[in-house]
């Protein structure tokens, strides 16, 4: 299968990795710790249910423990959602995650996108609410988008639940990268599940704790009914010991996770402006990424200086100029701007 995201280092060896939008402070001590000292745990089977890092989850977000349900990253999440549930009919934004629309199509399902226009930057607008409509059976956004890192702002995001929740529409929220905003908490979608039974919230550990190798997503829905059939189409033990050992050891890096977002908020401002003053259109890019605009050709010319960015011009409605880069160190960001530069 053709790898089409970021993070591919085993075909592009010995490069700075631009691509995927990984907290540049890298693994926290303690979840290495946690893995190391679990390693032995791992002659029995991982708790299918995931007590404790259900528990603990469920304390850090301050909803029901049986609300949550955990996956192999949040791409199982995604893709297990659509199985269980198979709608006839989804809409989805455009560019967005790829895995939304792959997904989809598995299970048959007829994709409608709304398109993302430059003109407006790539902007969730007001006519979006049109394309809700009762046969409609599934939506999926992600907040922030990936990869214009815009973000559809918290009372417009609840007109959309609301009009969802009216015409009995399947609302998937993606919320990956919501921990890198500056306001990720009151942009957060979590507190509403209780209320909407046609919401679910999907994250993972990836992006946060710098994690991707050791896949760990989760799910937040309020219904029992759909719930259970997410559950039912769930892989027994889809969740490693390691994993989940990981997950509990992640929720203990509050100190980590607050000197990485002062990190990515410092390097982001630098990297926006740096990427701008060589010419380039940034866009939204409120996240731990930044997507622009540039000449043709800047992939492969960032590549013979063993640097690797993302070309988005395989996103659905993008064309070939757009990237997007993540926020990383100081001294691996000046590289990249020095490069840009030529």
């Amino acid at each position: 299968m053709e790898n089409v995201h970021g993070g591919d280092i085993y075909q592009y060896e010995n490069v700075t990795d631009f691509s995927a939008n990984i907290n540049p402070l890298g693994l926290p001590r303690g979840v290495k710790m946690a893995l190391m000292d679990s390693i032995d745990k791992t002659v029995h089977y991982p708790d299918i249910h995931c007590r404790k890092l259900r528990k603990k989850l469920a304390l850090e977000y301050g909803v029901k423990e049986e609300y949550i349900l955990f996956g192999n990253g949040a791409a199982d999440i995604i893709f297990t959602v659509t199985t269980a549930l198979k709608p006839r009919k989804s809409l989805i934004l455009a560019p967005t995650f790829v895995e939304y629309k792959q997904a989809l199509l598995a299970v048959g399902s007829k994709v409608v996108s709304y398109e993302l226009k430059k003109e407006y930057g790539f902007q969730v607008r007001e006519d979006f609410l049109n394309y809700i409509s009762a046969d409609l059976d599934m939506l999926f956004l992600c907040n922030p988008n990936n990869p214009t890192g815009e973000v559809i702002p918290k009372p417009f995001l609840m007109r959309i639940i609301e009009k969802c929740h009216r015409n009995n529409v399947l609302l998937v929220i993606d919320e990956c990268f919501n921990s890198f905003l500056d306001d990720g908490e009151m942009q957060s979608a979590i507190k509403e599940v209780a209320q909407y039974g046609n919401l679910i919230i999907v994250n993972a550990f990836t992006k946060l704790y710098a994690m991707p190798g050791v896949r760990l997503g989760f799910g937040i829905v309020s219904n029992k009914r759909i719930h259970e059939f997410i559950t039912r189409c769930s892989q027994p033990w889809n969740v490693s010991i390691l994993a989940q050992e990981a997950g509990l050891a992640a929720l203990e890096e509050r100190g980590y996770v607050q000197k990485s977002k002062e990190l990515i908020a410092k390097e982001r401002s630098y990297l926006i402006e740096e990427i701008e003053k060589a010419g380039c259109q940034v866009y939204g890019s409120r996240a731990n990424y930044i997507f622009f605009k540039a000449k043709a050709g800047l992939f492969e010319h960032c590549l013979k200086r063993q640097i690797l960015i993302r070309d988005c011009s395989n996103y659905e409605g993008l064309e070939e100029g757009y990237y997007r880069v993540a926020v990383r160190t100081h001294e691996e960001n000046v590289r990249l701007i020095e490069a840009l530069q030529r």
